[in-house]
This record gives C-alpha cells, sequence and structure tokens, in this order.
C-alpha cells in the first residue's frame, strides 16, 4: 500500500440501515500468539481480515508455525521452529511484542525486536521485560534486539503488582504465566474487555486463569493447552465509531453482531450528548437528532471512557451546542487530529492533555492527513457531517483497524470512494 492513498468523502447524508461489526482488532491480535502454546490444532474465527492481523500472521508463519487460512477464520499447525522474529515485520507494529512471552515458553530463547506502530506518545514496552524477568527470564537489549532466555523448567509463578495499569503488560504476563510452574498472582491488571476474551480463551484450551476482568488475576500453570476452536469477540471500538458516524449525520443506523456491555460509559455520553441509543441482546440501535448537547470526557482504563474512542468523540462534539472538555490521560500525543478537524472550522484549543472544543452548526469540507488509526475515523466521521467534498489523505491507518470500511459506510449510504 502506498502512502497516498486517500478517500473522498461528500458529506451531509444521512446514514441510513443495518451494519454488522467485524471481529476486534486488539482482542484478535493477543489470540493470534495463543497459537505459539498450543501445538497440533488451534483454530480462531471472526478474525478481522486487518493490515495488523496481516503482518502478525505472516510474523507467526515465519517462525515456522503453519496457518490454514479461511474467510475471517486461521488454523495454526505445529510448533514455532524459528527463535527470532522478523525486524521487518516487528518494525510495523507495536502489538508483535506480544509473541515475546509465549514464544520464549515454547522455545526458552527468543530475539524479538524493538517494535513499531502508530506514532502515540511514548509507549515503553520495560514493563513486558519487568514481567518475564519477574517470572524468571533473563534478557537484555542489544543491537536493538530484546534477547530473553529460560531455564528449561519454564515460566516460573511468581507475584506480580503493575506499577500502572497497562494491556499490553498484562496479557503479557497472563501469557507467560498460562504454562508457569506454580501461581501467579496479577494486581493492579488492566481489566479491558479483550483481555477476559484471551482469559477465556485459555481457558477453553485448559488453562486455570481466575478474576478476569477484576483487579486481580490469579493463574494456576498447568502442563499443556489442548487443540480448539475459539470466536474473536466484536469490535467494540468499531461499534463506537459507527454509532458516532449515524449520531454526526443525524441518521438512524442498527449496529449488529456487537457486545454493548463493553460501551456502558461510551454509551452513556452519546445518551447525554441527545442521542437516542436502544440497546438488544447483540445489537445496538442508534438515532441522531438536529440538536447534539456538548458533553465532556476524561478518558481512563476500562470500564471508563475508551482512549480509542476520544478522537471520534470529538468530531462529533465539533457540532454540538456549546463548550466540551476532552481529556486524554492515557497516551501523550493524541491530539494530531486537532489540527486537521480545525482545517474543517472546528474551534478547538489544546492545553496539555485537555482539548476545548466550541461547537459550531457547521463543519466545512478539507483536505486533512490522517496520523493514526482513530485520528483517521474521526476524520471520516467529521466528513460524513460537512457540507461538501472533503479527502482524506494518509488513510493506510485505517486498514490496521477498521475491516471493510468504504464499503460499510457505502451500505449506510455515505457517498465515499
Amino acid at each position: 500500500m502506498n502512502n497516498s492513498e486517500k478517500l473522498i468523502v461528500t458529506g451531509n447524508r444521512k446514514l441510513l440501515g443495518d451494519v454488522k461489526i467485524s471481529g476486534a482488532k486488539n482482542s484478535a491480535l493477543p489470540l493470534m500468539t495463543v497459537s505459539l502454546l498450543i501445538d497440533n490444532g488451534f483454530q480462531l474465527k471472526n478474525v478481522p481480515d486487518l493490515l495488523d492481523t496481516k503482518i502478525m500472521r505472516q510474523l507467526i508463519s515465519e517462525l515456522g508455525v503453519k496457518i490454514n487460512i479461511a474467510q475471517n477464520s486461521m488454523t495454526f499447525f505445529g510448533k514455532p521452529i524459528k527463535i527470532q522474529a522478523s525486524e521487518n515485520l516487528v518494525n510495523k507494529m507495536r502489538a508483535s511484542i506480544l509473541i515475546l512471552a509465549p514464544l520464549l515458553q515454547s522455545k526458552k530463547r527468543a530475539l524479538v525486536p524493538l517494535p513499531g506502530g502508530c506514532e502515540i506518545g511514548s509507549r515503553p514496552i520495560d514493563m513486558h521485560i519487568e514481567v518475564i524477568k519477574k517470572l524468571g527470564a533473563k534478557v537484555e537489549l542489544k543491537d536493538g534486539y530484546l534477547i530473553a532466555e529460560l531455564s528449561n523448567k519454564g515460566f516460573i509463578g511468581s507475584e506480580i503488582k503493575f506499577s500502572k495499569v497497562s494491556v499490553g503488560a498484562t496479557e503479557c504476563a497472563i501469557l507467560a504465566s498460562v504454562l508457569a510452574k506454580g501461581k501467579t498472582i496479577l494486581s493492579n491488571v488492566a481489566m479491558e474487555p479483550e483481555i477476559v476474551d484471551l482469559g477465556n480463551c485459555l481457558n477453553k484450551a485448559g488453562a486455570n486463569i481466575k478474576g478476569l476482568g477484576e483487579k486481580q488475576i490469579i493463574i494456576t500453570g498447568v502442563k499443556t493447552l489442548n487443540p480448539i476452536t475459539y470466536s474473536v469477540m466484536p469490535d467494540r471500538i468499531e461499534t463506537g465509531s459507527f454509532a458516532l458516524a449515524a449520531a454526526i449525520t443525524r441518521g438512524k443506523v442498527f449496529i449488529k453482531n456487537t457486545e454493548i456491555n463493553f460501551l456502558k460509559n461510551f454509551l452513556e455520553k452519546l445518551n447525554k450528548a441527545g442521542v437516542k441509543v436502544e440497546c438488544f441482546k447483540n445489537e445496538l440501535k442508534v438515532t441522531g437528532y438536529n440538536k447534539i448537547s456538548s458533553v465532556d470526557i476524561s478518558t481512563q482504563p476500562h470500564p471508563g471512557f475508551p482512549t480509542d474512542l476520544q478522537a471520534q468523540f470529538m468530531s462529533f462534539m465539533c457540532l454540538a451546542d456549546g463548550k466540551s472538555v476532552i481529556k486524554e490521560n492515557i497516551f501523550e500525543n493524541r491530539f494530531q487530529h486537532v489540527p486537521e478537524l480545525n482545517k474543517m472550522g472546528a474551534k478547538i484549543k489544546i492545553s496539555k492533555n485537555k482539548a476545548t472544543v466550541i461547537g459550531s452548526n457547521k463543519l466545512f469540507p478539507a483536505i486533512m492527513k490522517a496520523t493514526d488509526l482513530r485520528a483517521s475515523m474521526s476524520l471520516i466521521i467529521a466528513s460524513l457531517a460537512a457540507e461538501g467534498r472533503s479527502e482524506v489523505l494518509e488513510i493506510e491507518h485505517l486498514r490496521r483497524g477498521y475491516e471493510n470500511i468504504e464499503n460499510k459506510l457505502s451500505d449506510l449510504g455515505a457517498d465515499i470512494k
């Protein structure tokens, strides 16, 4: 894919109809690494067809695991053969670090380059290194590579209290502990639904994990994991993005194949903004109205407002009555969409981790540049509501997290190409 790819959106059209939500990217990636722990057959269903899942698939395949691919499904066979991960692939995606613990458990030695991905502030991997050290690994950093070693005993259970809540470090600890000797107690863990999904999958394969979705997780190591079939949970960020696209265009959209319990905080804010939200089992009906009320949000770890919906919600607030304050508490540098939204006539001012949005009654078309995955979606959402033809450049970011997005929006009546 070249960097010049762009989307042209002609806005001011209501979105109407049904949309089916894909599997969650942030769940699929850690779930794919489970293949390094199950030797003889692991089938993963509802896998979204994204740039990131392709990178992870290639990464695991290059380590020597055989993969059969069907539509939104992957079946993994065999153990990894190699111990060194491809630098070229790891540099493309930060979540590549998730292979570290399972590869180390399987091979007792792993060489993983320092990872890349979206540029949204410092996302240090020190916590991943601390986790595997606590569980008995020796780690050194040499020539841009993490070189990790385990004795033949493998990981040894331990107590780990995280200094701050981290989704990636919690996933790393779970993946390292399931086949460890003895018991591991993890405190101050992340409680995101994607972590619960990872734990549920491992438990189905025979792991012994208790406390998923709570502040403390207790894992008793088992000897092996069994072959299983597991389905990736629906993507709550895609769900929220479509809800906002419906609301900002004053449309009416039935969002299907989703899980509404994961989005309580977000849906409350949407409701407060004057959007009609009707919840059914695995479905959501969103109806937008002319008047949008301003609402303040502050991103927090789950069950708080998700940082991955902050940019999209800000686009929505650009058309609200009055002033809204948006605080970003998870990542620094996650307001790169602001200058682009301001090109459309939005009135947004930034002070440190706080953005103040003065709502107005219209947005104007503009040519904008996407800077990261969620920012690219926020610009599309704003363009859907603008009066005229906008261009969003460098949308390769979008391919990392939204499956088949143009077709899904077109099917709802958007003019996007």
